[in-house]
């Protein structure tokens, strides 16, 4: 005579099918507080993706920035200056923005499926202060240019 497995009727309910499960050597399934754990993952995803975006924006300015210096129109020769200073600077925050938010999803990751997770604030302030003081430098940059080599450019 052959046996033949047994299932867990479907009337004994969660519990029992667990409790067999544990029987059988199994791992205990694990229960979370939150039910919108799922959708909280997604979202630090989606977050993190949104970092990433933005850190490759920051890196492809800041050669954007080193490059316009070097591209100049012949009628407007000039050294490059200190334009390539400003261009690291961005390639670097760039850099740092990839590590960080690596480091902050793995971070929130772990926050959720312990049931812990609080937002922090000190991400948004010091990335927002970052980009207003970069983005002030380049405002500079911008305006201190010298434009006597563009004049014969210039239509009047």
């Amino acid at each position: 005579m052959s046996t033949v497995p047994e299932t867990p009727s479907p009337s004994l309910g969660l519990a029992s099918a667990e409790a067999e499960a544990e029987a059988a050597g199994a791992p205990p399934r694990r229960t979370h507080r939150n039910p919108n754990r799922i959708r909280d993952h997604l979202a630090n995803e989606r977050t993190y993706l949104a970092w990433m975006r933005s850190a490759i924006s920051l890196l492809g300015f800041g050669v954007l920035i080193v490059r316009i210096r070097i591209l100049t129109p012949p009628l407007a020769p000039r050294p490059p200056g200190a334009g390539w200073k400003l261009g690291v600077a961005f390639t670097v925050v760039g850099l740092l923005m990839v590590a960080l938010s690596a480091l902050h999803y793995f971070g929130v990751r772990n926050d959720i499926e312990d049931d812990l997770y609080e937002p922090p604030d000190r991400w948004v302030i010091l990335s927002t202060l970052v980009v207003l003081a970069l983005g002030s430098c380049v405002a500079l940059y911008v305006f201190q240019a010298p434009f006597e080599g563009a004049a014969p450019l210039l239509v009047d």
